[in-house]
């Protein structure tokens, strides 16, 4: 994996944690907004919806770099959408990140020891 790769997967997982957060707390606002006189709904729909716009922008990136397939493309393209469905993307794309560092340092000690 290039060094380009990596910082478009980095940057989606960077991004998937807090837009997961901002749907929920948007969700609790929207609540709030119909049960008491508390509205934070303009607030957090904005901040919800300038993360949700930066995920699918590193999401196109990410796609177009990793060259997904469309399962998996879709796959964190519905993560996105879900009430926790960020947390989930966030944990699969460290692992993805983790298992291409150990892939490139055995790639690496093979051509050294070769």
């Amino acid at each position: 994996m290039d060094i380009k790769t990596a910082s478009s997967l980095h940057r989606l997982r960077l991004v998937s944690a807090p837009e997961a957060v901002s749907f929920l707390l948007l969700l609790v606002c929207s609540v709030l907004k119909r049960t008491t006189e508390f509205n934070a709904v303009p607030v957090m729909g904005a901040i919800h919806g300038i993360l949700f716009v930066l995920y699918v922008l590193f999401w196109l990136d990410a796609w177009n770099r990793t060259k997904w397939g469309l399962g998996t493309a879709a796959l964190y393209f519905l993560l996105s959408v879900l009430p926790f469905g960020g947390f989930f993307a966030e944990r699969k794309l460290k692992r993805e990140a983790e298992d291409a560092v150990i892939a490139s340092r055995a790639r690496r000690e093979g051509t050294v020891n070769a």
